[in-house]
């Protein structure tokens, strides 16, 4: 795994936190917490999208946080357990690793400066 590919995942398991603390977090220092994680998810899903597919880590990035936080609420959070739930974060999953299968490992080269 390149480092890019290191950056969407890192920052799709900061989303499952940010996407928690939007609905968790009660005191300031909390929101604060959530809003730092926020930035920082989208700072590892820019840097990663200068040189892979955008639609790709886009795709990649939010598979992960719906499947990771639909998890955590189940764990975590006391969320019933539902075998649908299970089958479809699977489906999910399995197109986001079928995605990153498919991608150009090399990614691409940003465009010099007068290229268009």
């Amino acid at each position: 795994m390149n480092r890019n590919w290191l950056y969407v995942f890192i920052g799709g398991l900061i989303e499952v936190v940010w996407v928690s603390g939007l609905k968790h977090a009660e005191t300031a220092g909390e929101w604060a917490l959530t809003a730092a994680g926020i930035a920082l998810s989208f700072y590892l899903i820019i840097k990663a999208s200068n040189r892979l597919p955008v639609g790709t880590v886009y795709a990649v990035f939010t598979g992960i946080g719906t499947g990771g936080t639909v998890a955590a609420e189940m764990l975590i959070f006391g969320e019933p357990f539902q075998w649908t739930k299970l089958l479809l974060i699977l489906l999910l999953m399995a197109g986001v690793i079928g995605l990153k299968l498919v991608t150009d490992n090399e990614g691409k080269t940003p465009a010099k400066a007068g290229e268009a």
